[in-house]
C-alpha cells in the first residue's frame, strides 16, 4: 500500500525525494525543505530524524545522511521520514537563527500566517511530525560548545526509555520540555521523540556523528523497522537526572584538564584560568560527582561564561 506525503504517494519498497516550499530569500531565490521518504514493505511504524534545527548544528546532517545509507526500503517496516535540514535559512548562512533573529526551536508549533520561523515551524508540524509516530531530532552544542553524545528525553514515559536505552549512547538525560520547542510540540501531539546532542557547531565531529549513526540504527531495531541489531554499544549508558555548569569565577584564558564523558569526583580539578602568560593562575574545581557532558572549546572566557557541563550520575 502507498503511503502519502505531501500528497504524493510512496510505493511500498521505494523512496521519494521531496522538496517542499519553505519561503524566499529577498533576491527571489527559492528555498525548499529537502526530504526523503523510505516506504517499507512490511507495516510499522512512521519515524522522522530531523536536522540542523539550529542552522549551525550541521552534525545530524551527515548522521542522517549515513543512516539512509545503511538502510533498504526493500527490507523496512513502516516508513522512515529524513529531513537533514530543517532550518534551511540558518544552513545557508551558518547561523544558528532565521534571518529575523528568531530560534526556530522555540516557534513551534507555528504559524501559517505568522513570522518566517513560525511559518516554518508550521510547515514541519503539518507535513512531518503528524504523519509520524516516533523521532529523532539531531542537535550540536552551541556557541562554541562541545557535547557528548546524549540522548535526552522523558525516561518516566517507558517506552521513550526503552528507546533511549536502545539507542545506548553514553549518557541519557531526563530532560523536562521547553515551550515553543519541537519536542513540546511533538509530546503534545502524542509523539514520542529522542533529542541527541553531540559534538560542535559547525563541524562533523567524528565520535558525535558514529554515535549518532549507530544509535539511531539500534533505534530503528528496538521499533520493529530494521532486522539488523547493527554495531552494539561500547557499554551501557550512563543516567542522569541533573546536570549544571561549572561557571567561571573570572575572566581569562581557560586551560581545561578533562574530557568529554570522563567521570569526575566531587572537587576534582577542571581547569585553571589565567592571563596570557600564565601567571595568577585560578583553579576550577566541581562542586559534584558526575560526569563531563559538554564543555566550552574556545578558551577565552569571561567571569560567568559556562566552562564545564557536569551530568550527575543515578546510582
Amino acid at each position: 500500500m502507498d503511503f502519502v506525503f505531501a500528497g504524493l504517494p510512496v510505493r511500498s519498497g521505494t523512496r521519494r525525494q521531496v522538496s517542499l516550499p519553505a519561503g524566499r530569500l529577498p533576491s527571489g531565490t527559492e528555498l525548499t525543505l529537502p526530504i526523503e521518504v523510505l516506504h517499507g514493505t512490511r507495516q510499522g511504524p512512521t519515524l522522522w530524524l530531523s536536522g540542523a534545527i539550529h542552522g549551525d548544528e550541521i552534525v545530524g546532517v551527515e548522521i542522517i545522511r549515513r543512516v539512509l545509507g545503511h538502510v533498504d526500503e526493500r527490507r523496512l517496516a513502516g516508513t522512515l521520514i529524513a529531513v537533514p535540514v530543517v532550518n534551511v535559512f540558518g544552513f545557508v548562512a551558518e547561523s544558528r537563527y532565521l534571518p529575523d533573529r528568531r530560534d526556530l526551536n522555540r516557534s513551534f508549533p507555528g504559524s501559517a500566517r505568522g513570522p518566517l520561523a513560525s511559518r516554518l515551524a508550521r510547515l514541519f508540524v503539518d507535513q512531518v511530525l503528524r504523519v509520524s509516530d516516533v523521532g529523532i531530532d539531531f542537535h550540536a552544542g552551541s556557541d562554541d560548545r562541545t557535547n557528548l553524545p546524549q540522548i535526552r528525553g522523558n525516561l518516566d514515559d517507558p517506552e521513550t526509555r526503552r528507546l533511549a536505552y536502545a539507542f545506548a549512547p553514553p549518557l541519557v538525560v531526563h530532560s523536562s520540555t521547553i515551550k515553543g520547542t519541537l519536542r513540546e510540540t511533538a509530546l503534545k501531539e502524542g509523539k514520542r521523540v529522542l533529542l541527541f546532542e553531540g559534538g560542535e557547531p559547525r563541524r562533523f565531529s567524528p565520535d558525535a556523528v558514529e554515535a549518532g549513526v549507530a544509535g539511531a540504527l539500534r533505534a530503528m531495531h528496538a521499533l520493529g523497522m530494521t532486522d539488523e541489531l547493527g554495531a552494539p554499544p561500547a557499554s551501557n549508558p550512563a543516567e542522569s537526572r541533573t546536570t549544571s555548569w561549572v561557571r567561571a569565577p573570572k575572566g581569562g584564558i581557560f586551560r581545561l584538564t578533562v574530557t568529554l564523558g570522563e567521570r569526575i569526583d566531587q572537587g576534582a580539578l577542571l581547569g585553571i584560568i589565567s592571563g596570557p602568560a600564565g601567571r595568577g593562575g585560578r583553579e576550577v574545581r566541581s562542586k559534584v560527582a558526575g560526569m563531563v557532558m559538554g564543555y566550552a572549546v574556545n578558551p577565552l572566557v569571561h567571569q560567568g561564561d559556562g566552562l564545564v557541563h557536569i551530568a550527575e550520575l543515578e546510582p
